[in-house]
């Protein structure tokens, strides 16, 4: 009986002492419950909406391997080629320094376009898209889709194609562009800038470098069917209709035609650039993206970092042109 009743004392202290604790210190408790991990304001929904289709995909920096610069020289400004499969970096140069990239603008502008289509699909042509240099050779007032604009954007790298979709975007151009470097922010790349969607020079600071392309370019073929097609397609002609006139497009020199397996994405030229490319290659179960930047001869120079990084996997390159 005395076993039981110290017992019944002991549970009765033990309780009395639990809600001591929690009367005189309810704040400690209370902060062990709210206790949260922040994360950055472009992390989050209401400071960057661009964040709500978040995939991020950052090979990590350990990965890279220095010197391989040395084994092909190249005129390159930066490089890069990266085995996606395999995870690994088949030849780098300057992978992070910031460069201008010219027209390789245009992938993060279809990521925008594509992500924030109109509900009507009609895109209107006006004069202050006909900017000029490389054009789809658009006419004011004519309406297109936005498939047909992304051929237009990609193909002969239409800067008038690029100003139609940013002008038709929700909240107009400048409301574009800031998708563009919002985009930018959710994939956790840090080193590119935007300030219009076509790549021309003169709106102030644009840049990017080899691995924040190589990161675009991944989340864009991994998400949208669309892109893919379109970078790989060579020519195409469009139809014309009541909306628009008829096009023949032709892809520019990104090897589509001369390097089995390439399935394009995009080229880039301004005075300030020099000769920039973005390739991928999907060849006898390899798939790689290679990044070319301030190039002097991009098209050989492409073909050469192909060849080196299939050798260097030990899969031999295609015989091409």
């Amino acid at each position: 009986m005395k076993k039981i009743l110290l017992l019944v004392l002991l549970i009765i202290i033990v309780l009395f002492t639990a809600f001591l604790y929690f009367l005189i210190f309810p704040k400690a408790s209370e902060e062990k419950q709210t206790v949260v991990s922040p994360i950055p304001d472009f992390l989050s929904i209401i400071n960057n909406r661009e964040v709500s289709s978040l995939s991020l995909w950052l090979p990590v920096l350990s990965s890279f391997i220095t010197g391989k610069d040395t084994v092909l020289q190249i005129t390159a400004k930066a490089a890069l080629v990266f085995d996606i499969e395999n995870k690994k970096v088949l030849y780098e140069k300057n992978p992070k320094q910031r460069l201008p990239i010219a027209s390789l603008t245009k992938i993060m502008t279809a990521i925008v376009a594509l992500e924030n289509p109109r509900k009507d699909n009609r895109y209107i042509v006006r004069s202050q898209d006909l900017v000029g240099e490389n054009s789809m050779g658009l006419t004011e007032g004519e309406v297109l889709t936005l498939e047909e604009l992304l051929y237009g954007l990609i193909l002969p790298s239409g800067n008038d194609a690029a100003e139609v979709l940013a002008h038709n975007y929700k909240d107009g151009r400048k409301g574009f562009i800031k998708a563009m470097n919002n985009k930018s922010k959710a994939l956790g790349i840090k080193d590119t800038n935007f300030t219009n969607p076509s790549g021309l020079e003169g709106d102030g600071e644009q840049y990017s470098t080899p691995y924040d392309l190589m990161v675009m370019t991944h989340y864009a073929l991994s998400n949208f069917p669309i892109f893919a097609k379109v970078v790989a397609t060579y020519e195409l002609t469009i139809e014309g209709n009541q909306n628009h006139k008829a096009y023949y497009l032709v892809n520019e020199t990104n090897l589509i035609s001369s390097y089995p397996g390439v399935k394009g994405v995009k080229t880039g030229y301004t005075t300030e650039a020099g000769f920039c490319l973005v390739t991928y290659l999907d060849y006898k179960g390899n798939k790689i993206i290679a990044v070319i930047l301030g190039s002097e001869n991009r098209r050989q120079e492409m073909k050469d970092l192909l060849d080196f990084s299939l050798n260097s996997i030990g899969t031999a390159p295609p015989p091409h042109i």
